[in-house]
């Protein structure tokens, strides 16, 4: 039997976060979801999650967002892999990385967390780094902004144009890496 993949697409709840930066790793596990033709449904783990498998005969996968704030993102993590029993290295955290360029996107297994509160709650919460992380690139803020602030604005109108195809690549890395493997996905989604 193939082993379950746990995709947790990190973000806020509420409509006001919906289209905002902080909120693309929920986009990008949306966009598994409508390739799955699937919806989410509440579970029991303070998230909303959709079951099913990647294609005929692919592996079983559980799309996952929670319903709380992405500094609480562990708890949910945590509770759905062991509620679905999955070990850390087929976890997958999607994830807004404001150190990589708007469209673009790298791939990794463990190390920090760049200072990510999202990430650092689904560290301390699995007891582990070792998890793998799709890190979508939404640019450093301009001028002197907050940090903060820039995650929580809408995508600018150039950006919002480009998107779709960001969470294309994003959707498709992910399905790569539960197909063949995190090696083969970064050379595919590296060197663009």
């Amino acid at each position: 039997m193939a082993e379950t993949w746990l995709v947790m697409g990190l973000g806020n709840p509420g409509p006001q976060y919906v289209n905002t930066r902080h909120n693309v790793g929920q986009m990008v596990v949306d966009t598994l979801a409508r390739s799955m033709q699937a919806s989410f449904k509440r579970h029991k783990t303070g998230a909303v999650v959709v079951e099913g498998r990647l294609g005929i005969g692919g592996p079983r996968v559980v799309l996952a967002k929670s319903t709380g704030y992405m500094n609480t993102s562990g708890g949910p993590a945590s509770a759905l892999a062991k509620f679905y029993e999955v070990d850390p290295d087929h976890v997958i955290a999607v994830h807004d990385e404001i150190d990589i360029p708007f469209d673009t996107l790298k791939l990794k297994q463990g190390g920090g967390e760049g200072g990510h509160n999202g990430l650092r709650d689904i560290s301390k919460a699995l007891g582990t780094k070792d998890y793998l992380r799709v890190r979508v690139g939404v640019g450093r803020p301009p001028g002197r902004m907050d940090t903060a602030d820039y995650v929580l604005k809408n995508f600018s109108s150039a950006e919002a144009k480009q998107l779709p195809a960001l969470l294309e690549d994003s959707a498709d890395a992910v399905e790569l890496v539960m197909t063949q493997g995190l090696t083969a996905a970064q050379q595919k989604f590296h060197v663009r």
